[in-house]
């Protein structure tokens, strides 16, 4: 019989324990986490450990608690395949809080994606006057609705009593809760000097002779040969606006609709990015967005615009700096929603520990950036009463200056001390310097990379001879001398978001670090001021547009050299050699995998049987070139295909070339044939830098280059800046990474803080005199860093 003192059996499972870990590039890997710690995954990119963290310990957590739900549940949710591991040990639940954008959705702001919203309506219901009604009558995103209809009632004898039911909702029924309204500009759709017969419809795919063209022509609502200039009121309305009607054109039944409502449904309700470029560059010219003129882009109707709080309405209260908003609130004394005040300005406090205090609730979400967006989901989670969870985060200090990152680490430690599991992968030595537990993965990316190198603690990891240990206390020196301008890019009056009318002359020919906190402008100086156009190349972190069919290989242009000299050396036609044409398996259609279908449950991705996932029909992968085949080709890492086909019978100079672009980037673990969508955000935009390196810009914008980088990159990185600066270009990097300010020319320091206390120039110089100033935040951490 165990006495009080020994140990309870459920105290025994203090470790996360994986075994034999094969997911992606991860050769074995076996490691132990402890739990209710802050554990660091560090190692360069491409190592192995998102592959570790999100693909095996986070994904088997989510598998398990989704085979929890019913078999209807799991219908509406994705599947999730066990990953490939032999042991895993100790799970929690795990809350992953990743850097996807937040959804684009145009109801969709900083409000409505975390709690604060819904705590204001509340207030708003029962503080505003004139009292609307419920919480949903200052929802933007309800509408008002009135019906009426007969119910039984049954007292006795049974009869039908009228009733009317209604909804007081705040949406502006102009635009419907989206602030904007769209214009459609009638001379895109049509050159009225001509009549329908002569080509009048300039819409793509409403030629005379096709259908569309034969439906307009031929439906009897006006005179094909009439100019549409002389068309009555009458036939002009039935063009544009007549509402679906059945005819017979060339004894075919079909539906006719007036060309606005046949638009909207075929090119409006789709995602713009998904049409094709013709369609694309068709609705840019011909729709309009503009504020909605009855709401003024408030998305409220009347009563909720006029209701207020001390003459501040709901939209007031939304528009203003979050900073502002806590204020206010804080302002607010009622006993009856004590409790609420409480809660909304924690919640509204929560946001400015975070360094998101520069944002306003009513900020699109979709405008967010990636770093922006996983810090609004970790406002949820901080206010969360949940313990002995598994928080997963990936690089939660990207876009953050020196500044935030001490806050932001502030926050890590203490949802760990709230008694959960804190997982990150981090390249940031200032974060990993808080870590309980270092998991360093290695030695190399890709296929060099995939085992653990080192686990322990941050001392160990100093002393250790890992990459990540030797590049620990790595600090840029400050340059001796800086380059000399050839000119200079004159922004004068820049007044976009924050800005407060800057004038700035940023130099040409030189390498330009932008610095500042996080929401001081920078972005907004860089990216609205700088014109979009001639010679300027702007490269930014954003998803590139493709489906899991695209790969480096296909975005590049690689692919096109590649498959001509397999046609060449073997005598038949490129098209045999393209996964999307010809050459693909005919079972999965060249994508490698097949999706089942499962109805009511969830569907399955397997690898294909015929192909056994490479793509491609078996008869192709007969012919070679330089005895590799094509499937053998896309599985190489860039650093091996760089060497492929630089020389003997595989040489190809044009895939060569970039192939070396690809390299100088950083991106050498990548296979060519990786599907783009497993792209970090770092990953994407050095993709992007290399396609755009061949490009005849003078002027190079980057945004944060060197997110997602390790210390060991930044140096390979900084190299590549200095060869552009070196051949003639302007090189211009919105960046906090100290490294690169310490590295460059010229330094444009924004500040002093975030929002309407930022958007001046608080200092403009070179990185020594920053240093020497001190009087800034940034010269205060590029100083402590470079050790001056």
């Amino acid at each position: 019989m165990s006495t009080g003192t020994d140990a309870h059996a459920a105290d025994s499972h203090e470790m996360i324990r994986v075994h034999g870990a094969r997911v992606n590039n991860l050769k074995d890997v076996s490691v132990e986490i402890p739990k209710r710690r802050l554990t660091v995954f560090t190692g360069v990119s491409g190592s192995g450990k998102s592959s570790l963290v999100f693909g095996t310990i986070a994904a088997e957590s989510q598998r398990l608690i989704n085979e929890t739900y019913s078999a209807f549940v799991q219908g509406f949710m994705p599947t999730l395949a066990r990953p490939e591991v032999d042991v895993l040990d100790g799970l929690t639940t795990a809350i992953i809080v990743d850097q996807q954008r937040l959804g684009a959705d145009p109801r969709s702001t900083v409000g409505t994606a975390t709690d604060a919203n819904a705590m204001l309506r509340i207030l708003f219901s029962r503080l505003a006057a004139p009292h609307l009604g419920p919480p949903s009558a200052y929802a933007f995103n309800v509408a008002s609705v009135q019906a009426s209809g007969a119910i039984k009632v049954d007292k006795g004898a049974r009869r039908a009593e009228k009733v009317t039911f209604s909804r007081t909702g705040g949406m502006c029924p102009r635009c419907e809760g989206r602030g904007a309204v769209t214009d459609i500009d009638l001379t895109q759709l049509y050159d009225d000097t001509k009549s329908l017969r002569e080509g009048a419809l300039t819409i793509p795919g409403y030629s005379v002779d096709g259908w569309y063209g034969r439906i307009y022509t031929g439906c009897g609502f006006f005179d094909p040969d009439k100019p549409i200039a002389k068309f009555t009121k009458r036939e002009l309305h039935d063009l544009l606006h007549k509402e679906p009607t059945k005819i017979k054109v060339e004894g075919i039944n079909l539906t006719y609709e007036g060309l606005i409502p046949k638009i909207q449904k075929s090119f409006l309700a789709k995602d713009v990015d998904s049409l094709q470029p013709h369609v694309r560059a068709f609705v840019e010219r011909a729709v309009t967005f503009t504020v909605c003129p009855d709401c003024e882009g408030t998305r409220l109707n009347e009563g909720a615009r006029t209701s207020t709080i001390d003459g501040v309405s709901i939209a007031d209260a939304c528009a203003m700096q979050i900073t502002d908003l806590a204020e206010w609130v804080r302002g607010l004394d009622d006993p009856s929603v004590a409790p609420l005040l409480t809660a909304l300005g924690h919640s509204l406090d929560s946001f400015v520990e975070i360094g998101l205090g520069y944002l306003s609730l009513d900020r699109a979400s979709g405008t967010l950036s990636g770093g922006e967006a996983q810090r609004v989901k970790m406002i949820r989670h901080l206010g969360s009463s949940l313990t002995d969870v598994t928080y997963v985060f990936d690089e939660p200090t990207t876009g953050l200056h020196p500044h935030d990152i001490q806050r932001m680490n502030g926050l890590l430690l203490r949802l760990r001390d709230k008694g959960n599991t804190v997982l990150v992968v981090e390249h940031k030595p200032e974060t990993i310097a808080i870590a309980d537990h270092v998991v360093d993965l290695g030695p190399g990316a890709g296929t060099g990379g995939g085992a653990v190198c080192f686990e322990g603690t941050v001392e160990g990891l100093r002393a250790s001879d890992t990459v990540t240990g030797r590049h620990l206390d790595d600090r840029a020196a400050l340059k001796k001398s800086v380059r000399k301008a050839t000119g200079a890019l004159e922004i004068r009056g820049a007044d976009a978001n924050n800005l407060r009318g800057v004038d700035v002359d940023i130099p040409l020919g030189v390498l330009v670090a932008v610095t500042g906190v996080a929401g001081s402008g920078k972005s907004s100086l860089v990216h609205g001021s700088v014109p979009e156009g001639e010679g300027v190349v702007s490269v930014d972190q954003g998803a590139i547009k493709g489906s899991r069919r695209s790969n480096p290989a296909t975005y590049t242009g690689l692919l096109d050299p590649i498959r001509k000299a397999f046609a060449k050396a073997n005598g038949v036609k490129p098209a045999l050699f393209s996964a999307n044409s010809e050459g693909a398996c005919p079972t999965c259609n060249g994508v490698g995998v097949v999706y089942t279908d499962l109805a009511m449950m969830a569907g399955v991705a397997t690898t294909c049987e015929e192909c056994e996932g490479r793509r491609f029909q078996a008869a192709v992968l007969e012919y070679r070139l330089g005895g590799r085949d094509i499937s053998e080709v896309l599985a190489m890492p860039v650093s091996e295909a760089e060497a492929f086909f630089a020389e003997g019978e595989a040489r190809i100079p044009a895939a060569h070339r970039i192939l070396t672009r690809l390299l100088d980037v950083g991106l050498g673990y990548l296979t060519l044939g990786q599907p783009l969508t497993t792209l970090s955000g770092g990953e994407r935009q050095r993709l992007k830098l290399a396609t755009h390196m061949g490009e005849k810009g003078g002027v190079y914008v980057l945004d944060e280059p060197t997110a997602g980088l390790h210390l060991a990159d930044v140096e390979q990185l900084l190299g590549l800046l200095d060869r552009l600066v070196d051949s003639g270009k302007s090189v211009i990097v919105v960046e906090h990474h100290q490294a690169v300010m310490a590295h460059a020319d010229w330094i444009i320091d924004l500040g002093p803080g975030a929002g309407h206390d930022g958007g001046q120039i608080v200092f403009e110089g070179t990185p020594a005199e920053l240093v020497a100033d001190g009087s800034t935040l940034t010269g205060r951490h590029l100083a402590e860093y470079v050790g001056e």
